[in-house]
């Protein structure tokens, strides 16, 4: 059981105890010839695509949005379902596929501390397989996952820059919300530059509100844009009820996304072995070596606020 934390702002929202999500993945064209971005992480580290330049016209913007159905088609493919054991229990997840050599990003508070992690695609398939964690950077609730990705279809998803993203700007988000498999939900971007706090306290700004519903399951799962590229990494909810031990906070409209420009420098620490792990420690932590410092250990958010618990 998770413990109940006050006072605090924000809410994890990893899954607990429920069966892995579904796998929710990408296409890698789309159907008209339309051509996906630039991926955003190659062997050597994260990149960004390009996306809409900030000063770019919502009239170009708005003639390669595509449908919600376009961007399920599209993006199913590259979000994958996360089940981490750990000392406290079980938890559950969301896994955004990086590239093709099954290199998965997630949340950390979905696989700190775990003895062992699976991800595998969902309700389309009962395989799942073994995951490797390559590293955390705990300070910005981050961490790698690889698995074997031979003959699950996954198809890599595209990180563009945040700088683009405009407060009304449609959003959706892919992930597990309680264990029901490849989930969409659609939303805006409410605001921009919120601060939010990583489970060990650290400060994580330039974070992305947004009102598309994210519950328990939907943590480390892509917050797309109206191009089906990522633009966030969902995070957090913010939850202002009193609940009973071991309960799970439900959607407030009040979630919140690690923005793209944060996860590209994240990604970039873990691979160059400097990410900081839920131990404390520097470098690259191999699965059962990582420490206790997860979810249940996270400190209170910034200022008074509603009482919050980690799902």
């Amino acid at each position: 059981m998770k413990r109940l934390l006050a006072p605090m702002l924000l809410a994890a929202i990893t899954g607990v105890g429920v069966a892995i999500v579904a796998v929710l993945a990408l296409g890698a064209t789309l159907s008209g010839g339309r051509q996906r971005s630039t991926p955003a992480v190659s062997a050597t580290g994260a990149r960004i695509g390009s996306g809409s330049s900030a000063g770019a016209s919502r009239r170009e913007v708005a003639s390669t949005a595509l449908t919600a159905t376009q961007i399920y088609q599209r993006d199913s493919a590259g979000v994958v379902a996360i089940r981490a054991v750990t000392a406290g229990g079980e938890d559950s997840g969301t896994g955004i596929v990086l590239d093709g050599h099954g290199l998965i990003l997630t949340n950390d508070h979905v696989v700190a501390g775990a003895t062992s992690i699976v991800a595998g695609p969902g309700a389309s398939s009962n395989v799942t397989r073994t995951a490797t964690l390559v590293g955390e950077e705990a300070n910005q609730d981050l961490a790698l996952i690889r698995i074997d990705p031979s003959g699950l279809n996954l198809k890599p998803l595209s990180l563009v820059s945040s700088s683009s993203v405009q407060v009304g700007d449609s959003v959706y988000a892919i992930g597990n919300p309680y264990g029901l498999d490849e989930t969409l939900t659609r939303g805006i971007v409410s605001a921009l530059n919120r601060e939010i706090a990583a489970p060990d306290g650290a400060k994580i700004t330039g974070a992305i509100q947004t009102d598309a519903a994210l519950n328990p399951g939907n943590s480390g799962g892509p917050l797309l844009n109206e191009q089906g590229d990522v633009v966030g990494v969902n995070s957090q909810i913010a939850s202002d009820a009193t609940r009973a031990e071991g309960s799970q906070p439900g959607s407030t409209g009040v979630g919140f996304a690690i923005a793209s420009n944060t996860v590209a420098q994240a990604v970039n620490k873990i691979e160059a072995g400097e990410g900081v792990s839920s131990s404390g420690q520097s470098g690259v932590i191999a699965p059962g070596e990582a420490g206790s410092g997860g979810p249940e250990s996270a400190s209170p958010g910034r200022g008074e606020g509603p009482e919050a618990i980690l799902p």
